[in-house]
């Protein structure tokens, strides 16, 4: 037996191919075992020595924290590490509107956003990871809406330092929007800015009949002023206004003028909307931005009579493209149990009698 032992001991020995074959199973080995500790130092490093903070694509501070680093990284932004800290980054998504000028003429505006990947930026003597992420896109209503989001992460253990980034990040979106009016359009079940803000317009600039705009500017002041009247009485808080009129004459731009006047946003829903239901029209109008005017034109071609019923309405909407959102589904979003307070709705229409 000790000396089958010896000869196999003797001939494995000798193989090239089995010594060959051991040294690369022992690399092996240590490479799983380097790999498997680089692991661990990994996720030890970032449990305890680095902040993490994630925003996502439907949050109000996303817009906000995409500008903020295209501002602040004017120059220290570099991708996937390759390029050197001071240079400029050439890896950018463009966000592009069209706007008109004061003297008519069309004009293209390019806002620049840091584009989907990895980057590196220093604030305040911090170096920061940013990763941005856009999932694949989901159909949400008849709106394709991809999922996106933003994560920082730099050294620290601090989270004060990205509650001041966002407070900056904050104050340069109002310094931004100071003076201008935002819009807001629904996509799919959220509401995104619509184009760069757009330069407040007068109230005197639009003509309307007599003491139409009078009154119902002071309405308005009235409601917003009066909050805790309609808290202290269970009167719910909220208001509709109804504008009516051919086309042109001046229901839109009085609504602009308003925001303006009243520096709130305006976000417009558009209510045939192919997919639009009564539990997406919920959803978007519970969760809109905060002092918005929220616009439904063409109220009266929007939705359709509560004595349509389902094959009708199944009929029109294969053959005539019409919307599934019904008068009933309507009325119950804009008042109903679940509606919020402090919302203010306008609804325009260029036929009071439909």
């Amino acid at each position: 037996m000790e000396i089958v032992q010896d000869l196999a001991a003797s001939t494995l020995k000798d193989n090239p191919y089995f010594s060959a074959g051991a040294g690369l199973f022992g690399v092996g080995i240590g490479m799983a075992a380097l790999r498997r500790m680089s692991q661990v130092i990994n996720l030890l490093v970032r449990r305890n020595l680095t902040l993490t903070l994630e925003v996502a694509s439907h949050d109000k501070a996303y817009p906000w924290v995409l500008h903020w680093i295209t501002l602040k990284s004017n120059g220290p932004l570099m991708k996937g590490g390759k390029n050197k800290i001071g240079g400029t980054s050439q890896h950018l998504s463009v966000e592009t509107s069209v706007v008109r000028t004061e003297g008519g003429r069309i004009k293209a505006a390019f806002g620049f956003v840091p584009s989907v990947g990895v980057h590196y930026m220093v604030h305040q003597m911090k170096l920061i990871r940013i990763e941005r992420v856009r999932a694949q896109q989901s159909l949400q209503g008849a709106t394709v809406a991809p999922f996106e989001s933003v994560t920082l992460t730099t050294f620290g253990r601090n989270a004060r330092f990205f509650i001041d980034l966002l407070e900056e990040a904050r104050e340069e979106a109002l310094a931004r929007e100071k003076g201008w009016t935002v819009v807001y359009k629904a996509v799919g079940s959220e509401w995104r800015q619509f184009g760069y803000p757009r330069p407040r317009r007068p109230l005197n600039s639009v003509i309307l009949r007599d003491g139409i705009a009078e009154t119902i500017v002071a309405d308005v002041k009235e409601f917003v002023d009066n909050q805790a009247w309609y808290t202290d009485r269970g009167i719910p808080y909220h208001r509709g206004y109804l504008l009516y009129g051919p086309p042109g004459c001046g229901k839109t731009s009085f609504i602009t003028a308003l925001a303006g006047h009243l520096d709130y946003s305006i976000s417009i829903l558009n209510l045939s909307e192919f997919g639009m239901t009564a539990d997406r029209l919920d959803h978007l109008l519970t969760h809109a931005p905060l002092q918005t005017i929220i616009l439904l034109e063409d109220i009266d071609a929007a939705v359709h009579s509560r004595n349509t019923s389902n094959n009708d309405l199944l009929h029109s909407k294969a053959y005539e493209g019409m919307p599934t959102l019904t008068l009933s589904g309507l009325l119950n979003a804009l008042d109903g149990v679940t509606s919020t307070d402090g919302r203010i709705i306008f609804m325009t229409t260029n036929y009071i009698d439909r």
